[in-house]
């Protein structure tokens, strides 16, 4: 284990993320809402924090291997998710304690949108850019930018690139540099935000609001400026570019770039993740639109549509934005919509859950043993676009599987341990793992009113989420820690 190495990094990444602190600071000067003083003193706390980490080793420059980029990863979400916290401690308004402080930092970086927060309108602009800016920034990895920008670092950022990026594929690169590969995901990522956020604008958003909601939008975040969140706006043409963004961000972001330099859809129209991925996304809506005008929720049929596929998306996708309180919805609907986000989005997306690939090969496999079944004798592949999965993917998949839901019982008999009830804890944990945000009972508004012990709980649950449970847990095996 290169450790002053690691030192090194960690110190440089940590200086990094303070000036993320600078938007804040120049939005609260804009708008004089008095929060300045505690960005700034979270900004040269970091900063410092940061220098005095890297100046003891900052000539340790050696090539990182696999365990030595698993452990940056895993110390930098840690570390970022205390340090994120920092600002929202600081601040008189919210008054926020430690517990809250770093469970609105763990959910804003980690994309979940779970929030403790109430009364999002009269909050000083700062805090609420800030929690917007900090989904931004986790939603494709503050560690890959950090690859694309800091060639400097010195160190082979290809381990780093694997540990953070999501899906059960992660040695493909798009370029043959990983830096350059980083720096294609996030142009993609920019181009997607600016879009949005002038999409909203057009919609009729001001340009403070177009900018957050483009921020968390494409991130498949959940965070808004307001309590009522999308339906705020009470405009359907707002909630259908939010629609469509976030399928778009919901998709492999390899197929946007290979898209993009070939100027051809081809690749979308060929590739069977995504095919499977707006296949389930409609038959949800189908389901939920349905259910909601037979029953009565809205006797308007297009209310019923654009209600039901908003929250299908939002819900499977785990973005998490809503228009209506969708856990008082008829029947089965709630648990139809939570159960569709362990689903979540592409491998390579923002999205959460447990990808849709992995979904796609449990069945491939389970399909494949009935054939055996059938047929002794008889060899089976299992296929994702014509070209045969190696076995241990195969078998990662699986593993992956049983770790998730060996990790929801665990989190979920802990919740129910501090006083929780059954559906609170089970639907906590659930939005939480998946990144999604929003959940039922206790937990359908804010996660505000729940004790602290379940807030830590379930920031562990959004890491392991975020980290797609093996990069934490690898780190935690005595296993990795032998020579």
């Amino acid at each position: 284990m290169q450790f002053l190495t690691i030192q090194r990094i960690l110190g440089i990444l940590l200086g990094l993320f303070s000036f993320t602190l600078l938007p804040p600071i120049a939005v609260s000067l804009y708008y004089q809402d008095g929060s300045t003083q505690a960005f700034v003193d979270a900004f040269l706390l970091l900063l410092v924090a940061g220098i005095f980490i890297w100046l003891p080793v900052r000539k340790h420059r050696k090539e990182l291997k696999t365990r030595d980029g698993f452990l940056v990863v895993v110390m930098f979400w840690v570390t970022l998710g205390i340090s994120g916290a920092i600002p929202f401690y600081l601040t008189k308004v919210p008054d926020m304690s430690f517990t809250d402080a770093v469970f609105e930092s763990m959910s804003g970086l980690t994309t979940t949108g779970a929030t403790v927060l109430t009364g999002l309108d009269s909050l000083p602009k700062a805090v609420l850019f800030y929690r917007q800016f900090l989904q931004w920034l986790g939603g494709m990895g503050i560690v890959v930018l950090a690859v694309a920008i800091l060639p400097l670092l010195g160190v082979g950022g290809m381990q780093l690139y694997r540990a953070e990026t999501p899906g059960p594929m992660k040695d493909s690169k798009l370029t043959p540099r990983i830096t350059e590969t980083a720096k294609a995901l996030w142009y993609i990522y920019l181009t997607l935000t600016i879009s949005c956020a002038i999409a909203f604008h057009w919609a009729g958003m001001t340009w403070f609001d177009a900018i957050g909601h483009s921020f968390s939008t494409v991130a498949i975040g959940g965070f808004s400026t307001h309590d009522a969140s999308i339906g705020f706006f009470n405009s359907a043409t707002i909630e259908m570019i939010t629609v469509v963004f976030m399928l778009i961000a919901g998709m492999n972001f390899s197929l946007h770039f290979l898209a993009w330099r070939h100027r051809s859809v081809w690749h979308y129209l060929s590739d069977s993740e995504l095919r499977v991925y707006l296949f389930i996304l409609l038959i949800i809506s189908i389901i939920t639109s349905s259910y909601l005008y037979f029953m009565h929720t809205f006797d308007d049929p297009w209310t019923a549509i654009h209600q039901g596929v908003f929250q299908a998306v939002s819900i499977g996708t785990t973005a998490g934005f809503t228009t209506t309180d969708y856990s008082l919805w008829p029947g089965f609907l709630p648990i139809l919509l939570l159960m569709t986000s362990y689903i979540g989005g592409c491998a390579g997306s923002t999205g959460g859950g447990m990808k849709v690939i992995r979904v796609m090969l449990l069945f491939k496999q389970g399909y494949r043993e009935v054939l055996r079944l059938i047929h002794p004798n008889g060899v089976f592949a299992i296929k994702v676009n014509n070209k045969a999965l190696p076995s241990k993917v195969v078998g990662a998949v699986w593993g992956f599987f049983a770790l998730y839901v060996f990790c929801f019982s665990i989190m979920h008999l802990l919740l129910m341990a501090t006083g929780l009830d059954i559906v609170t804890s089970f639907s906590a944990v659930t939005a939480c793992l998946n990144n999604l945000g929003p959940g039922l009972g206790d937990v359908g508004a804010n996660y505000g009113d729940i004790n602290s012990a379940s807030k830590w709980v379930l920031c562990m649950a959004m890491l392991l989420g975020r980290l797609e449970i093996f990069t934490l847990l690898v780190v935690l095996t005595p296993a990795f820690w032998r020579r």
